[in-house]
């Protein structure tokens, strides 16, 4: 089997930057093994599969090296980019149906993306257990939502975190995302998820879910300009409308093949 394959990088405008995602395009679902498999080969913290359902509408999946996942979105920027790119998408606007609803995503004149993605507000709770020894850091604030929320006071002890990858795969979470009030921007951000496979993943898309009514609600303003700080590093343009989080960002090509299987 032959398999169109696309390795974008996205929240970027160049290559070598944001984060990189496989997108496969396909008529038809594949056995789930299979695609699994695919995202193992691939190494990349995210593979999405779309199959097409009508003219502005797709169904799409993204799998881990690890494991599918609920929610992706620099793999549905990735997946959008695709689309529009190189499959004759007509107008600006797509759907994605997924595992967490229907997911739209606008094509600006700018060339930049726009995610619809449901907001995940984290309730206060307790640091779980492990959480302070796998990140070697005590935050000032923990709350849970999919992903465990940690907010430090600055953006350099957020990029000072050198986690403790083995102890924090054992915390009961998904994720872990650590925060703090940027110098030149208005948040910054890490995403560590270990137990799906990615130890630190560049640009997370999917945390911004809970990191923007967060913020939001912290600074008082609904538009938040957001940096991920991690090697490769990302920028997001972010706003809460209602139980709703709009993501926006560019993406850049890397490579374009095919995938025999």
């Amino acid at each position: 089997m032959t398999l169109p394959f696309f390795w974008v990088d996205a929240f970027s405008a160049q290559v070598f930057g944001g984060n990189p995602a496989g997108v496969v395009p396909l008529a038809r679902w594949p056995a789930d093994a299979l695609m699994q498999r695919i995202a193992a080969e691939n190494g990349l913290s995210e593979t999405a599969f779309l199959v097409r359902t009508g003219p502005e509408r797709l169904q799409l999946r993204w799998f881990t090296p690890a494991c599918e996942v609920d929610l992706c979105g620099h793999a549905t920027l990735a997946a959008a980019f695709v689309t529009f790119a190189f499959t004759g998408q007509a107008g600006d606007r797509v759907v994605f149906e997924s595992r967490s609803g229907p997911l739209p995503v606008v094509r600006g004149a700018d060339g930049r993306l726009e995610l619809d993605f449901p907001a995940r507000p984290a309730r206060p709770v307790p640091a779980p257990a492990g959480l302070l020894r796998g990140l070697g850091a005590t935050p000032a604030f923990t709350a849970q939502a999919r992903d465990t929320l940690c907010v430090f006071a600055t953006e350099a002890e957020v990029r000072a975190l050198r986690p403790d990858f083995a102890a924090l795969a054992e915390v009961e979470t998904f994720g872990v995302i650590a925060t703090a009030p940027g110098v030149e921007c208005d948040f910054v951000s890490r995403f560590f998820a270990p137990r799906a496979g990615v130890p630190e993943d560049p640009v997370t898309g999917s945390a911004h879910c809970t990191l923007v009514p967060y913020w939001a609600e912290r600074l008082g303003r609904d538009t938040l300009e957001a940096r991920q700080v991690s090697a490769r590093g990302g920028r997001l343009r972010c706003v809460l409308d209602g139980e709703r989080v709009r993501i926006a960002g560019h993406c850049a090509l890397y490579l374009r093949g095919e995938i025999q299987v």
